[in-house]
């Protein structure tokens, strides 16, 4: 079976393959990982100020674990090449993250199953922002779309953490931001 971790070996993929490999992990996470993956992100909300803390459970639950049933349910029409680089380097990038999660760093590898996936899914096959539209960050600011481009209140000063997946989000920093 064909996984993510494959892809970097790959010459060439169209969606509808990558999808494919997308759904078929989909598929593998359980209730139990969807628990621990709420359960993390609760417990992560601690460190997150208290006016905003309900806002960024409400957006992250619905950004990540509620786009898994999207993903089972969604279809694939077009099978156009993939810029197979860009693909490859966001799965290297996500690798190094699940390494570090596995060690306890960061997120909960039951999270990070699913923060992969949803992460790939929204770049590559939405072609969105990893987060949706409306999505809060501190002092007020949000993700927003302004009919040609997604615009991220955060993505200079986060597009090189490797933390993060703004290095391969296709969000664009908000110039009203910078």
């Amino acid at each position: 079976m064909e996984t993510i971790n494959d892809i970097p070996s790959y010459q060439k993929m169209g969606r509808k393959k990558f999808f494919t490999i997308l759904r078929r992990e989909t598929n593998l996470i359980n209730l139990q990982d969807i628990m621990r993956a709420s359960l993390f992100l609760i417990d992560d909300a601690k460190y997150v100020q208290g006016n905003y803390r309900k806002e960024y459970l409400e957006s992250y639950t619905k950004a990540f674990i509620m786009r898994i049933q999207e993903v089972k349910a969604h279809h694939v029409e077009s099978d156009e090449l993939l810029d197979i680089a860009e693909v490859q380097d966001a799965v290297r990038l996500l690798q190094e993250q699940e390494k570090l999660a596995a060690e306890g760093e960061g997120f909960d590898p039951a999270f990070f199953k699913i923060y992969k996936i949803i992460s790939l899914y929204t770049t590559f096959i939405l072609v969105e922002s990893v987060h949706p539209v409306g999505t809060p960050f501190p002092g007020g600011l949000q993700v927003k779309y302004d009919g040609e481009k997604f615009l991220c209140p955060v993505k200079e000063r986060q597009k090189d953490n490797p933390g993060a997946v703004c290095g391969f989000c296709i969000a664009e920093q908000d110039p009203e931001t910078m």
